[in-house]
């Protein structure tokens, strides 16, 4: 019997070895990354080249998925925001492509690795203070600062500021809980077909199409999580370009 967490393993795939030199390891997470950017980039640079007035439908799912984005970004933060529309539109696509790729056979979930995308999540909101701090100098610590009675002040500050330390663990935790929970599921679900394949034929067919719709869900899943992480990223962003719109 497999372990449904077998999935999730990080095995070297090649390596590269020059003596004592130079070592390169690719294993199964960042190739997978790797594919996903490759693709990315070269679906990109296609889109950019082949553009048309009337869009052929490469361009059209493009134009939706950048729309919806940028829909998205302008509500959370107005005209300041939309600077950073190349920024926040990359990392939408490629958490999405991430979580759908996920879900090919053979494939890898890069984003239900934890380290993964709390990497992500930190550099983002790490970044983001540091735009604040630019952008507003000390007056953007004020956001640590709530109107309470002198004697909750200080009690306050340090929740208000875990509560923003806290953001970016947040970000990733639900990134890759939803994609590990998922892929566990549909993982054991799988498993259920084959015994029932063996024992009970009958009853199989009725547990492959619960797989079938999980299976889809855990697409919806997939796509979901990608708007909520980018949708976070705005509010906080949001924070650190119109900071009079809070204080």
């Amino acid at each position: 019997m497999f372990s449904p967490l077998s999935q999730f393993d990080v095995f070297s795939v090649w390596n590269l070895n020059f003596g004592n030199l130079f070592f390169f390891n690719i294993n199964n997470l960042n190739l997978v990354m790797f594919s996903v950017f490759v693709f990315f980039f070269l679906t990109y640079f296609f889109f950019l080249e082949e553009m048309k007035i009337i869009p052929k439908k490469i361009q059209f799912v493009f134009e939706l998925l950048f729309l919806f984005v940028y829909r998205l970004v302008f509500t959370q933060t107005g005209k300041k925001g939309l600077i950073f529309m190349p920024f926040l539109f990359t990392i939408f696509i490629v958490i999405l492509l991430l979580n759908v790729v996920s879900l090919m056979p053979f494939s890898f979930a890069v984003t239900s690795h934890f380290i993964w995308s709390l990497y992500i999540a930190l550099s983002t909101c790490f970044g983001i203070f540091i735009l604040g701090l630019i952008n507003f100098k000390l007056d953007y610590l004020k956001i640590f600062l709530q109107n309470v009675p002198i004697l909750l002040f200080p009690l306050m500050t340090l929740i208000e500021l875990a509560s923003y330390v806290i953001r970016a663990f947040s970000l990733a935790i639900r990134l890759s809980a939803n994609l590990l929970a998922g892929h566990i599921l549909v993982d054991i679900i799988a498993e259920v077909i084959s015994f029932l394949n063996y024992y009970l034929i009958d009853l199989s067919f009725v547990v492959l199409a619960l797989l079938i719709a999980l299976f889809f869900l855990e697409v919806g899943v997939a796509c979901l999580q990608a708007y909520v992480f980018i949708l976070l990223i705005t509010i906080y962003l949001n924070d650190a370009v119109n900071l009079h719109l809070h204080i």
